[in-house]
């Protein structure tokens, strides 16, 4: 079993004692689990075992009962203006995209930085650019997302988040509303981000890029963690048979 980052001072993102409920739904049970900076950590698990509610914790999408959150050694606020500070932080990229859809690809990506972190209107283009240049969209900065196909949305979605130069990317089952051929081409621009040195917890039902890309992968269940281990661990050897069920049932596809 993987141990867990000693070093607090690497330590970007750290959950302690998580607990969290949906009405009778214990959705997340006594989680704990840090991720260093520079790490690729990616969840995975059968549908309805907490990943997705575990990602939108680490920015209060979703409020926790118990125990703590703790991002860059500061506790998650629980409102207002610090809490939007901390989730400039965390740049979170989601199933469906969250474009504004009335304002263009360009002003999606710039909105953030004038807004929160006031960067100059002209120096937030020109990063803006830079970076549908690096998810290679640059040619689409002026049109509105319904324009762009689901890949070049979920492309542009994440220059948003790059926007803001967070310190942790959350990615929540970013492929999976997309159509199979536009899957690879956001798992490229992901899997680029990764070897940049990117610190990132990726929520996905993905095992190849799972494989390719983690440094360390969770394996959960019923809203546990059951198992940490490198990918190699993982798919050669699981430990649990709910790990060697849920192997079984995906690699037969």
């Amino acid at each position: 079993m993987s141990t867990e980052i000693q070093d607090a001072s690497d330590t970007v993102v750290e959950l302690i004692d998580v607990q969290k409920h949906f009405g009778e739904l214990h959705v997340l049970k006594d989680i704990n689990l840090s991720v260093a900076r520079g790490e690729v950590v990616v969840v995975i698990g059968p549908s309805g075992s907490g990943k997705s509610t575990l990602c939108r914790t680490i920015n209060r999408l979703e409020p926790i009962d118990s125990g703590q959150i703790l991002v860059g050694g500061q506790a998650l606020p629980a409102e207002g203006k610090q809490l939007a500070m901390l989730r400039a932080e965390v740049g979170m990229v989601f199933q469906s995209f969250n474009l504004f859809a009335h304002k263009t690809i360009l002003d999606n990506v710039t909105l953030g930085p004038i807004k929160v972190r006031k960067t100059p209107t002209e120096q937030a283009r020109a990063e803006a650019f830079e970076l549908l240049d690096r998810v290679g969209i640059r040619n689409q900065a002026d049109k509105l997302p319904a324009q762009l196909s689901g890949g070049q949305q979920q492309r542009a979605a994440i220059a948003r988040a790059l926007a803001m130069h967070p310190k942790l990317m959350l990615f929540d089952e970013p492929t999976s509303a997309l159509d199979p051929e536009m899957i690879n081409e956001v798992l490229d621009v992901m899997t680029d981000l990764a070897q940049s040195g990117m610190t990132m917890l990726v929520v996905t039902h993905e095992m190849g890029f799972a494989r390719r890309v983690a440094n360390r992968l969770i394996f959960m269940s019923d809203g546990e963690i059951l198992e940490r281990a490198t990918p190699n661990e993982f798919f050669t050897n699981p430990q649990t048979d709910r790990a060697k069920d849920f192997l079984a049932k995906i690699l037969q596809h």
